[in-house]
């Protein structure tokens, strides 16, 4: 079971409430340096982009250090155990500054205080204010007000505007931005808070992405990577329904206003769901050579008794077939999925035949989550929970697995030519980037030589490698 609030909270040091400087306090909303942190997902990194966004136009400098800051804003993450001790560990770590910088306020939103409720006013008495899910669009208030203290402001997610083209927006890197097409998730997943924390799905319409798309890739932006909680679910819920393979077309036809292309841009889509995918988005994918070949779709688990217990409602069956289907539709697709082990009631045969589903489908990207138990989760109240230890070898005896899967995979890419979105400058004239097979954050990068061409390359812009090298999740090769 996941502990309360304050059980998370006496895990990490101990901390006494700091003690405010009555001056101090009064001229906090005169002072405009401002840090914010955000955690958690990518969904969560457009949150804070929007809040850092309307904190910009309010008047406020954004820093880099919390050192500088007279302010400081935490958005948090409570989707697993790990993201929770996390969530509270930064919180605490940055209270710090109230006593030993220029901070004056400490404001922590998202999805932890929607999670803990009022709960969290107490357990956290470092904090000023709490804002949940619903309340981003009360940052300004929350920093620059002195009536916003000592208070958790939760409204209802479901009454609250979805972001739109003209919401403010400070992106986190110039070049690659998500594009959050909607809000919360209808899925009723027993081991998932999501639907909770968010409410049920609430899509954005096409032509408000596609306004706010165009918008970014004319700032530059040459990455755009669609994310929802259920993204291949994207449209079912809107008056007139719409599906994600009319909002593909519609982004990877983009025009500026004079009717020409706009420079080169990839689309990438992440979050897709085995349940709603259709096959006119596969079909859509193949046919743009602007929108990346890569297919996230989480499985979660192939066991039907477990897939039941999930609250899952397809088969290992349609599994097989649905992966088939994308691969002989779209030849070079490149497949990423998540499992989730440790499921109550998972037995060794079930882990076994989890396993051998995925050497028969060796995916390109395989990521492994641990179950968190929670008892506000319907899964909390299932009998045979699977010992921690268990599901960690579990965990362990997957990764391993598939990292020998991802060596073999990644061993193709040798001596062929691909296109690299570069990144970063290293030392000894080496970049780091990533391909259209490298989703950001959570895939390997590609490490460009430039020593043997002299290229000069430019962050943000494409260029062309050839693989001289592949490791288990990384590709080197040399600038062409």
């Amino acid at each position: 079971m996941t502990p309360s609030i304050k059980a998370f909270i006496h895990t990490s040091w101990i901390q006494s409430k700091p003690r405010i400087d009555i001056a101090k306090h009064l001229s906090y909303f005169f002072l405009m340096k401002l840090y914010l942190e955000s955690l958690g997902c990518a969904r969560n990194q457009v949150d804070s982009e929007i809040m850092a966004g309307r904190l910009i136009n309010a008047g406020w400098t954004m820093v880099n250090d919390p050192q500088e800051a007279d302010m400081i804003v935490v958005n948090t993450c409570s989707f697993i155990e790990s993201a929770v001790q996390e969530s509270i560990d930064t919180i605490l770590e940055l209270a710090e500054y109230k006593k030993e910088g220029s901070c004056n306020r400490l404001v922590v939103a998202g999805c932890l205080p929607e999670r803990y409720r009022e709960d969290i006013l107490n357990s956290l008495p470092e904090v000023d204010v709490f804002l949940g899910t619903g309340a981003f669009d009360q940052i300004v208030n929350a920093i620059q007000d002195p009536q916003f203290t000592n208070q958790c402001l939760l409204p209802d997610p479901e009454l609250i505007a979805l972001q739109n083209n003209e919401s403010p927006r400070d992106l986190s890197l110039p070049h690659s931005a998500y594009l959050k097409v909607a809000e919360g998730c209808s899925k009723t997943c027993t081991y998932c808070i999501i639907p909770k924390l968010r409410g049920r799905q609430k899509s954005r319409s096409p032509e408000d992405i596609v306004s706010e798309a165009t918008r970014l890739i004319a700032k530059g932006v040459k990455e755009l990577v669609l994310v929802a909680q259920d993204t291949t679910a994207y449209g079912k819920d809107l008056p007139t329904p719409v599906n994600l393979s009319q909002l593909i077309e519609s982004l990877a036809n983009i025009k500026t206003e004079n009717q020409q292309d706009l420079d080169p841009s990839w689309f990438r889509v992440l979050y897709g769901h085995p349940e709603s995918i259709e096959a006119s988005f596969i079909e859509t994918v193949a046919s743009y050579s602007n929108v990346c070949s890569y297919f996230d779709i989480p499985i979660q688990h192939v066991n039907t008794a477990i897939l039941k217990r999930m609250g899952r409602q397809y088969s290992c069956n349609d599994l097989y077939r649905l992966f088939d289907r994308i691969r002989t539709h779209v030849p070079d697709a490149v497949l990423r999925t998540t499992i989730l082990v440790g499921f109550p009631g998972e037995t060794n045969k079930d882990f076994e035949e989890l396993v051998q589903f995925a050497e028969d489908v060796r995916f390109d990207h395989l990521g492994v989550f641990i179950y968190s138990d929670s008892d506000d989760l319907p899964s909390h109240k299932f009998d045979d929970h699977v010992p921690i230890a268990q599901a960690r070898d579990r965990y362990h005896q997957l990764m391993s697995m598939q990292s020998e899967i991802s060596s073999e995979n990644n061993q193709k890419y040798i001596g062929k030519i691909v296109k690299v979105l570069v990144e970063e400058s290293l030392k000894n004239r080496i970049f780091a980037g990533r391909t259209t097979f490298q989703a950001p954050e959570v895939d390997g990068v590609s490490y460009i030589n430039t020593e043997p061409s002299h290229f000069h390359l430019k962050i943000g812009c494409f260029t062309d490698m050839r693989v001289t090298d592949a490791m288990e999740y990384d590709l080197m090769g040399e600038a062409i």
